[in-house]
C-alpha cells in the first residue's frame, strides 16, 4: 500500500519489456506490410492497426492502472486480442504463400535472441535485408512472446486488485489511515 495517498505511481510504460517488445513488434510489422503486400491490399491496414492497438492498448493499460484496475485489465486483454488478430495475419500470409514455419530447433533459437533484444532500431535495421518468411516467422515467434508478456500482465493485475482492490478500497483505506494518524481528528481539526 501506498503510505503517500491512494493514487499510486506505477512506473513509465516505456520501461516495460511488454510495451518494447510491441514497438519491435509494431515497427516490423509496418516493414512487411508495406513491403510485401501489394499496395491496395486492405492487410496492409489491418495488420498494422492490430499491431498498433497493441502497443497502444498497453499505453493506455498503463496510464488507467492508476485509478482502474478493471480498465488497465481491459485493455491489456485488448493488446492481447490485438495480437492474436495479427499472429492469424502472419500464419495465413505463410499458408497461403506456400511458405515453411520454422521448425522447433530454429524457433527456439530466434525465441532466445528476441527475449535479450527489444529495441526496436535493430528490427528496424534488419528488416530490410530479410526476405518475407524470415520476417514473418520472426514475427510470428515476437507475437508469441508477447503473448507470453501480456497473460503475465494481466495476471499480475488480477493478483493486484484482489489483494489491494480497486481505487475505491485504496481510496477507504486512505481516509482511514489518514484519520487514525491525525487521532480521528477531521481535517479541520475537530
Amino acid at each position: 500500500m501506498n503510505k503517500s495517498g491512494f493514487i499510486t505511481s506505477k512506473g513509465d510504460y516505456r520501461e516495460l519489456i511488454v510495451f518494447k517488445k510491441g514497438e519491435c513488434i509494431y515497427d516490423l510489422t509496418y516493414h512487411f506490410a508495406h513491403r510485401f503486400f501489394n499496395r491496395s491490399d486492405r492487410t496492409i491496414d489491418q495488420m498494422i492497426q492490430a499491431a498498433r492497438s497493441c502497443k497502444q492498448n498497453i499505453i493506455e493499460g498503463s496510464a488507467a492502472s492508476k485509478t482502474s484496475r478493471e480498465t488497465e485489465i481491459k485493455l491489456f486483454n485488448v493488446a492481447k486480442a490485438s495480437l492474436d488478430e495479427l499472429l492469424a495475419d502472419y500464419e495465413d500470409y505463410i499458408r497461403v504463400r506456400d511458405l515453411a514455419l520454422w521448425p522447433e530447433q530454429k524457433q527456439i533459437k530466434v525465441r532466445e535472441f528476441c527475449k535479450n533484444h527489444n529495441d526496436s532500431a535493430l528490427y528496424r535495421k534488419i528488416a530490410p535485408s530479410r526476405n518475407d518468411e524470415t520476417l514473418a516467422n520472426l514475427a510470428i515467434t515476437m507475437i508469441h512472446q508477447e503473448i507470453y508478456l501480456l497473460v503475465r500482465l494481466i495476471e499480475k493485475a488480477k493478483k493486484d486488485f484482489l489483494e489491494n482492490g480497486g481505487i475505491r478500497e485504496e481510496m477507504s483505506r486512505a481516509r482511514r489511515e489518514y484519520r487514525n494518524s491525525t487521532g480521528n481528528k477531521g481535517i479541520n481539526g475537530k
